[in-house]
């Protein structure tokens, strides 16, 4: 293998191509990016950039010492064996790495709408966050907390509309997103659960039950799509992503998928998941780089996120679509710190959700991985470390 292209320049790319170097691939590397910076870190743009703190997320890496040709500003069109045609002509690859990422929704509406992906979008919207700015956020998953949290700390009148029965219901369940509702009215933000966007207007957005709430500025964040439309027509097999093994092998011979477009096979919950969050961009490449050079890798993380929102630190790691049953660690009405544990069969440890509780994130983290049985006893009591609450 002399030449591996890797389309896509954030930090799902920028790992593979550490990672090719460093399981000994000597040969020509292209780093293909849409946009024109080089590649950044994303998950500060909704925190650090919106606050003012840092107007750039560079990753850090050094791209010049690793050898690698960097192409900015060019996009992927298609695919062909052996062949990426992009923007700028054709490349041929004798390996390739598809991290395209994903792309935010929008909504139906003639209004300008605000998304959150991109350095550029960030700026953007940072440059609206004033005093007195009245600002709608539609949707109360991570981002749009987030954004929020950034938006009330900016003194905007902040608006967020959901349309599950909680802040996080998508991600969470309503059930444990819905400990987080407390949260939007001490930081002043008026919250609408149940409320469906019907279209976003000039002067703000209309309901489905006919409702208009007037704004100055409007941001959606309703969700992305994997950014595989390039792929179309291709050999490579898309459903939800790009689908892929174990090994993140796709459908085409010495083509490998990682990050936000990857769909992955996970031997530990016994189903695909792909998973839109910076730790998968981190780790998933070197599975990646060690499969398309011929080793015998296997992914299988227990996926792992987390989230900075109205002065908490939320953390999560595992998957809960495997749980039977859910426990508090702790009462989010009268505790600060707090943890919610989701059991599946034999009361094993699915998923864990932390808010200000570190220590029970990292040892939780370590549970769903071993898939000790716990005592439910001592689980429920939050000043039992969970790794007491380990069964023999």
């Amino acid at each position: 293998m002399d030449h591996v292209v890797v389309v896509g320049a954030g930090l799902a790319g920028v790992r593979s191509v550490e990672a090719l170097r460093a399981h000994g691939f000597a040969g020509r590397i292209t780093l293909v990016g849409e946009e024109p910076h080089r590649p950044y870190d994303r998950p500060p743009l909704s925190k650090a950039v919106l606050l003012g703190q840092t107007d750039s997320t560079v990753v850090d890496s050094d791209l010049e010492a690793l050898d690698v040709r960097l192409c900015l500003g060019i996009a992927a069109k298609g695919l062909r064996d052996g062949v990426v045609e992009t923007t700028e002509g054709e490349l041929d690859y004798d390996g390739l790495v598809i991290a395209t990422g994903a792309s935010p929704v929008r909504l139906r509406g003639e209004g300008c709408q605000h998304v959150l992906r991109t350095i550029d979008d960030a700026l953007a919207l940072r440059a609206h966050l004033v005093p007195g700015a009245r600002i709608v956020v539609i949707g109360a998953g991570w981002i749009g907390a987030e954004v929020a949290t950034a938006a009330a700390k900016a003194g905007c009148v902040v608006t967020v509309i959901e349309a599950g029965e909680a802040p996080l219901s998508a991600a969470l369940g309503a059930v444990a997103g819905g400990h987080t509702i407390p949260w939007y009215g001490k930081a002043g933000v008026e919250l609408w659960l149940g409320a469906m966007v019907g279209s976003v207007d000039p002067d703000g957005v209309t309901l489905m039950s006919g409702a208009r709430i007037e704004a100055d500025v409007i941001l959606t964040c309703v969700g992305v799509r994997p950014a595989v439309d390039w792929l179309k027509g291709s050999a490579v097999a898309v459903e939800d992503g790009v689908v892929v093994d174990e090994h993140l092998r796709t459908s085409l011979a010495n083509v490998v998928a990682v990050g936000d477009c990857a769909n992955w096979w996970s031997r530990r919950f016994g189903r695909r998941m792909r998973v839109e969050h910076w730790d998968t961009a981190l780790g998933a490449p070197d599975t990646a780089a060690a499969t398309l050079l011929g080793e015998v890798a296997v992914y299988d993380p227990v996926p792992y996120f987390w989230s900075e929102q109205f002065g908490h630190m939320v953390q999560f790691a595992g998957h809960r679509g495997t749980a039977e049953r859910l426990l508090l660690r702790g009462d989010p009405l009268v505790d600060e710190k707090w943890a919610v544990c989701w059991l599946a069969a034999e009361d094993r440890l699915a998923a864990i959700l932390t808010v200000d509780r570190p220590r029970d994130l990292v040892q939780g983290r370590r549970v769903v991985e071993g898939g000790q049985r716990l005592d439910v006893t001592r689980l429920i009591d939050p000043a039992v470390t969970l790794r007491d609450c380990i069964m023999a």
